[in-house]
């Protein structure tokens, strides 16, 4: 989908060359932990819960999965990344790293982007992973239907091209700073053989899908068990450590805790519900990670049909959300309240907003009294902590007067929902560790956007204007205007910065195993290669 990117304070950057140094003699080992040094072998088996992440059901091709940006930990065994969001094991210090790319360069004033691809690469079936390669599999994905797509404003014509075998050149129709956040955590980071796609013809290559990430595929059985072995080809020397990862998919937190205590699985990743959470936490046989928050809960209202087209219903739900008790009442405040699109572990997040409307029961009866009554459909995703909101949600609105059904969805009929335009408000996760990039403010609240329910020129131009800009403190700027106008029109009240937690049984090691990242949507990326196993 096109996104239009205004020019404002990248102007001045004109003929700036920004470029990001290669890092020589390969990347950062950040697989240490607290019990290092890392040992090879062994097969660990990490759990998904099946109302997410443990979802892919049109299978593992990154330009025809509908579900990649919920499927991080199998796109990123299989095939790795070009760039990777790593952090300090604190989650302090979060940046988005060259990986699989050596590099890159804007030039043009943010309207060109050079990434260079490192020498020698090779996918696990013997083919050179180059520029070539990168470009063929760019432009597969701007076609995909997945909501991880990249939404790039390139040029009609050379918009994606190649210099020499390592260099991948995109041109944009304008400025556009966040690029290389946005790749992260987009399908254009999941680079795929065009030789095996060729070969084996799209069916059979999304069920045995092949990269040049740590691990290959041995089999897959869609949305249920997805079995890997080291890829012997890996451009890490010794790594990964693991000889085995097996992905399964599991009904949720209790059976996948459950089956960690028995030793039937290492890790779980999602863990939402609190009171597991808490007893985890006390029990010596497993690590809790608890990830720094970056995607809060909000009410995202469709502003395009009654009744909230009208805003007084908007602001009537504003009044009637009570986050706060939420937080204490549901998960005893471990998550604090919200206001805004990026929670405490992203970027530009901002504790709270001017003139924010907060919670105000009388203020909410009388606007439903002068709506002549108020009555709402509230649906969200069938996972835990959304089914606990969202009934809390009906609970404080029917207080005041505010009719209100509920209804849950497994993550494709969402999506259709949500294609239909026939929503009314969504409880929703909306955000990212960078506001430009995925599931970020754009994708809820751009007016061209799939799944945004408001249609704001004034906002479109804020947002397009803030992933334009380089300079990180005019970013920070833009993004707290964007916030200060979502509030003041009652687009959607925010409810919790919400993070989920990692469970893993002792003995197990890795980035996002036992050392935090900001998710960067909504589960955190563990980077597979460096997961080890104590023997």
């Amino acid at each position: 989908m096109h996104v239009r990117i205004r020019i404002r304070q990248i102007i001045a950057l004109v003929g700036v060359i920004f470029v990001v140094a290669a890092c020589g003699g390969g990347p950062a080992d950040t697989s240490a932990g607290s019990e290092g040094p890392p040992q090879r072998g062994g097969s660990l088996t990490v759990l998904l819960s099946s109302g997410f992440a443990g979802s892919w059901p049109s299978g593992l091709d990154p330009a025809t999965n509908t579900t990649g940006g919920a499927n991080l930990s199998h796109m990123n065994a299989i095939f790795g990344g070009l760039f990777k969001l790593v952090a300090d094991d604190d989650g302090s210090n979060a940046r988005v790293e060259p990986e699989m790319a050596q590099g890159y360069e804007f030039a043009d004033g943010g309207k060109t982007l050079k990434v260079t691809i490192r020498d020698g690469i090779k996918f696990s079936d013997g083919t050179p992973y180059n520029a070539e390669a990168v470009a063929f599999n760019w432009k597969r994905d701007l076609e995909s239907t997945c909501t991880c797509a990249p939404r790039w404003p390139l040029a009609e014509n050379g918009g994606i091209t190649t210099e020499g075998d390592n260099t991948v050149v995109l041109k944009f129709t304008q400025p556009y700073a966040a690029v290389i956040n946005s790749i992260v955590v987009s399908n254009a980071n999941w680079i795929a053989s065009p030789t095996a796609l060729k070969k084996m013809g799209e069916e059979q290559f999304k069920i045995k899908p092949v990269g040049a990430g740590p691990f290959k595929v041995v089999s897959n059985r869609l949305s249920s068990e997805l079995r890997l072995t080291r890829n012997e080809n890996y451009f890490k020397d010794g790594q990964p450590y693991l000889d085995e990862l097996i992905i399964k998919s599991v009904g949720g937190d209790q059976p996948a805790y459950q089956a960690i205590l028995a030793g039937q699985a290492h890790v779980y990743e999602g863990m939402v519900t609190t009171p597991l959470i808490e007893q985890a936490n006390g029990n010596a046989q497993v690590t809790v990670t608890q990830q720094p928050a970056t995607s809060p809960y909000l009410v995202q209202l469709n502003t395009s049909r009654a009744p909230f087209d009208n805003q007084k219903a908007r602001e009537a739900i504003y009044y009637a959300t009570n986050a706060e008790a939420i937080s204490k009442g549901l998960f005893k405040g471990a998550y604090p309240a919200a206001q805004t699109f990026t929670g405490p572990g992203g970027l530009f997040h901002q504790d709270t907003i001017p003139g924010y409307r907060t919670y105000d029961p009388e203020k909410a009866k009388q606007l439903v009294k002068e709506l002549g009554g108020l009555t709402v459909n509230l649906g969200t995703i069938k996972q835990y902590v959304a089914e606990q909101v969202m009934t809390a949600l009906q609970s404080q609105w029917e207080e005041v007067g505010i009719k209100t059904t509920i209804e849950s969805h497994e993550l494709n009929a969402l999506i259709g929902n949500f294609n239909s335009g026939k929503w009314e408000a969504m409880l929703q996760t909306a955000g990212a560790w960078d506001p430009a990039a995925g599931v970020g403010v754009s994708f809820r609240f751009d007016s061209e956007a799939p799944f945004s329910g408001v249609h704001d020129k004034d906002l479109d131009k804020l947002l397009d204007d803030a992933a334009a800009t380089i300079e990180p403190e005019q970013r920070g700027e833009l993004y707290a205007e964007a916030g200060k106008l979502i509030s003041d029109k009652a687009y959607a009240p925010y409810i919790l910065a919400f993070a989920p937690a990692n469970i893993a049984a002792k003995g197990v090691h890795g980035p996002g195993v036992d050392t935090k990242i900001p998710p960067v949507l909504v589960n955190t990326g563990i980077l597979w290669d460096g997961v080890w196993m104590s023997k």
